[in-house]
């Protein structure tokens, strides 16, 4: 198996060469946020940092593809580089601190590594396939990181983004009675709901709707760490990247609980429609 310790390396300089400039924008440009395509936000601050990365990267990786939420793929190399400047971007735009920005590298359509950096929370979360799951400010002050032993549902902490997205959607009826039997609901949100399960501060995360950009970055992250990611059915998370590309639902969780999560989640589900 290949090693990634160097692109993990650079992906940490990507982060650096993107902070200060993120930071100083932190809280900007409420007034001239628009919609994309896709739902997610988009906003000035994340076009010029996803221009930042682009320019990094062309440099020092020529031959890779790059693949990112503001604008258009670059590239045919057969690695790609697939990266979200502003993660959370409407924190961002709010003076939230709780906002990252994620690089990831896919590999013959898997991804390898996954770099979380959030600079209000002064920490990152980083993995590479065969390399275990880090957090830390940096790569040389660093601890690696497992998910929880929690086994009984009762005892889990529960971080579910978008609540209302899940109590109307077809998994409405489950979202309920999962919330009802677990220890504690929280509602982190974005990327920290799926850092925390990967650390081991929290058990199960419910993301109602994660796109490939989000899920390049986090599934390595959760798998190293001991995690296991599928969709609501059990489903391994899909990493559908290009045109058109779309997101679904995602179940993360410390893998002990998985089965019982989505068991739960299955109670009054609707049938998928197709």
């Amino acid at each position: 198996m290949p090693g990634y310790d160097d692109d993990l390396r650079l992906a940490h300089v990507l982060a650096d060469a993107v902070e200060r400039t993120s930071l100083d924008l932190f809280g900007s440009w409420e007034d001239e946020v628009e919609v994309g395509p896709d739902g997610s936000l988009r906003t000035p601050a994340a076009a010029r940092l996803e221009e930042l990365l682009r320019h990094q990267l062309q440099r020092t990786r020529p031959r890779d593809r790059v693949e990112g939420r503001m604008l258009e793929a670059t590239g045919h190399g057969a690695r790609r580089w697939v990266i979200d400047p502003i993660d959370g971007a409407a924190n961002y735009v709010r003076g939230v601190p709780v906002w990252a920005t994620l690089i990831s590298l896919v590999v013959e359509d898997q991804p390898v590594l996954g770099l979380v950096a959030a600079p209000m929370l002064s920490r990152r979360w980083w993995a590479g396939v065969g390399s275990g799951a880090w957090t830390g400010r940096t790569l040389a002050r660093a601890r690696r990181i497992a998910v929880s032993d929690t086994r009984l549902l009762g005892h889990a902490s529960l971080s579910a983004d978008d609540v209302a997205g899940w109590v109307h959607g077809p998994h409405g009826p489950g979202f309920a009675a999962l919330t009802d039997r677990v220890w504690r609901t929280r509602a982190f949100g974005d990327f920290w709901s799926h850092a925390l399960v990967a650390e081991g501060a929290a058990d199960v995360a419910l993301a109602a709707w994660a796109d490939p950009v989000q899920l390049a970055t986090l599934a390595p992250l959760l798998r190293e760490a001991g995690g296991t990611v599928t969709d609501p059915e059990g489903a391994p998370a899909a990493l559908p990247l290009g045109p058109g590309s779309t997101g679904h639902p995602v179940v993360a969780s410390n893998g002990h609980l998985h089965e019982e999560v989505l068991t739960t989640l299955s109670v009054g589900a609707e049938p998928a429609q197709g």
